[in-house]
């Protein structure tokens, strides 16, 4: 197959008019446009060729959330691979809640053998496990009677539950054993500051022993202020990355400019952060064992609180757009930077020669004309 004379999105962020071949599951070679001759060719005149968007924070979609596999049905992440890919984001980190060990031990044991299968949409790329390690005090919609304190046996013990698959682990490192626990995990998976009163030296000395992400930056950590930069500050000087919800209700677009601007085009990931409903009609869900209601694309708890968003990770990355962040930058913040933040850029995230072919084309409206994911048009 052949993507003739498209703009092409590359691993340097910048678009070139180019042609990609797609071969045998991967990008076989990127030429300058009206160079490559083939038997299937795509048009792409107009258009971009892109990386598939890498979603490494979601809990659910269409109805369904990762943590339903507790009964060890393996329905529910189908059900979410298959919408996922059909919006173009053609990778995902399948993202837990704060549950018990047990209940953890019976998600990872279901979903086990669908890491890195392929077919039925989007690829789940491993885990993301947020929580249980929490500041209670910032709980957010986690779920109370499950936050404990940083525990290394246990988090080792689901490590090898998941077949080793846990990609990204977080942690609020002013608790009790935290440093331990970082210095510890790091060395396994991506350690992120989450759900945290941290201020900033507590934050800083995550950093310096092993930390290098933050999550759902400005959502569930204390305020950033000009006397007191906690959390914020501490990532800004430090991490490597941060993610960002951009369905404009978690953060202001003002906000969203302004995070592009303090950490800069290569630390920012886009992520959906999105629950069961995710592409569904307003009404009654839930998000880890709690009641989740959804109108007009707010989903929030009984009392108020957002509980994750409802927003998939493609039109995130559209209203970036729409919010002032240029095009590349946006694209680079849902594809490049997330496939580095949890170590799979070396096989996917860029239109590479060599890599898997995740591609997307899109129209000047942003929206998927075509996706292949591992060389296969849906």
């Amino acid at each position: 197959m052949i993507l003739k004379n498209g703009q092409v999105f590359t691993a340097q962020g910048r678009f070139m008019n180019a042609d990609v071949e797609i071969c045998d599951g991967r990008i076989a070679q990127v030429a300058p446009a009206g160079t490559l001759e083939g038997d299937e060719v795509i048009d792409a005149a107009g258009k971009y060729v892109t990386p598939g968007f890498v979603d490494i924070h979601i809990h659910g979609a269409a109805g369904a959330d990762f943590c339903d596999c507790v009964d060890g049905s393996d329905e529910y992440v189908r059900t979410m691979k298959k919408y996922l890919g059909s919006q173009g984001v053609t990778s995902f980190m399948g993202t837990t809640m704060a549950f018990s060990e047990e209940i953890l031990n019976g998600i990872f044991n279901t979903v086990k053998p669908l890491f890195n299968q392929e077919g039925g949409g989007a690829v789940l790329r491993g885990v993301n496990m947020e929580g249980p390690f929490f500041n209670k005090a910032k709980k957010g919609a986690q779920a109370e009677k499950y936050i404990v304190d940083p525990d290394w046996d246990m988090f080792q013990r689901l490590y090898e539950t998941s077949g080793r698959n846990i990609k990204l682990v977080d942690i609020a490192p002013e608790l009790p054993g935290s440093l331990y626990f970082i210095r510890k995990a790091s060395k396994l998976c991506t350690v992120s500051i989450a759900h945290t009163c941290a201020t900033y030296e507590e934050a800083q000395a995550a950093y310096a022993n092993g930390a290098t992400h933050l999550t759902h930056l400005f959502n569930a950590m204390p305020a950033f202020t000009h006397r007191a930069p906690g959390v914020v500050g501490a990532a800004a000087d430090a991490a490597d990355h941060a993610e960002m919800i951009c369905d404009g209700i978690h953060l202001h677009p003002a906000v969203i400019r302004a995070a592009f601007a303090l950490f800069g085009e290569d630390r920012i990931c886009l992520i959906s952060d999105s629950m069961r409903a995710c592409g569904m009609p307003n009404g009654e869900y839930s998000l880890g064992g709690q009641k989740v209601y959804m109108n007009d694309g707010k989903a929030t708890l009984e009392d108020g609180t957002i509980a994750g968003s409802a927003t998939c990770l493609a039109e995130c990355f559209r209203r970036a757009v729409k919010f002032g962040i240029p095009l590349e930058v946006a694209l680079k913040a849902a594809t490049i930077n997330p496939a580095k933040a949890v170590g799979l850029f070396d096989e996917l995230g860029s239109v590479t020669a060599g890599k898997r072919a995740d591609v997307l084309v899109l129209n000047k409206d942003l929206q998927p004309e075509h996706i292949f994911i591992g060389g296969k048009e849906l």
